[in-house]
């Protein structure tokens, strides 16, 4: 019988990660949001989230989990974007270390803005468990939507990544 339980789990989990490595979140339009959510980490991230801001899809940005040594003028040199552009819409969150925290921190930030639609950007093999995070920290009235960066992960990434991502169901399941 528990040959069996083990048996059925090891599918379950082998088809689970087929489905996850196999159907990655993608980009999405250039639809308008309140605000636009960049977490740091990946290549492509910020690229896409000030391109969005420059077109106006969205009225403000959070970069969330920038280092304390980082200044705006910074970013903007090596993004090649307007400083004027950092100084109106671009927030630097500074708090954030891990995939948790930013979604803490981007709960914050919204909360203080009165926001109520915002597109979380980062990389599409971190997307999930990214907008798992988020959805725990944030109102059910606030809409998220998920502009994935694509990017070609190992199989070692996806392997970690899925593992970390259904850790953190099966805790927010427990409701730890």
């Amino acid at each position: 019988m528990i040959g069996r339980l083990l048996s059925l789990g090891l599918v379950a989990w082998i088809l689970g990660f087929a489905w996850f490595g196999a159907f990655l979140p993608q980009p999405l339009d250039g639809r308008a949001t309140d605000a636009i959510v960049v977490l740091t980490g990946g290549a492509g991230r910020i690229d896409r989230g000030l391109a969005l801001l420059k077109d106006g899809a969205a009225k403000r940005m959070l970069i969330s989990g920038v280092d304390r040594s980082v200044r705006p003028v910074e970013l903007a040199v090596r993004y090649k974007a307007p400083t004027q552009l950092f100084d109106c819409c671009v927030t630097l969150g500074r708090e954030a270390i891990d995939t948790r925290s930013n979604a803490l921190e981007t709960a914050r930030w919204l909360d203080r803005r009165d926001f109520h639609t915002v597109r979380l950007i980062t990389t599409d093999w971190h997307m999930r468990r990214a907008a798992l995070e988020l959805r725990q920290a944030l109102p059910p009235d606030v809409t998220l939507v998920y502009d994935a960066v694509p990017a070609r992960p190992s199989l070692t990434m996806l392997f970690k990544e899925y593992n970390k991502y259904l850790l953190r169901r099966i805790v927010a399941l427990i409701g730890i």
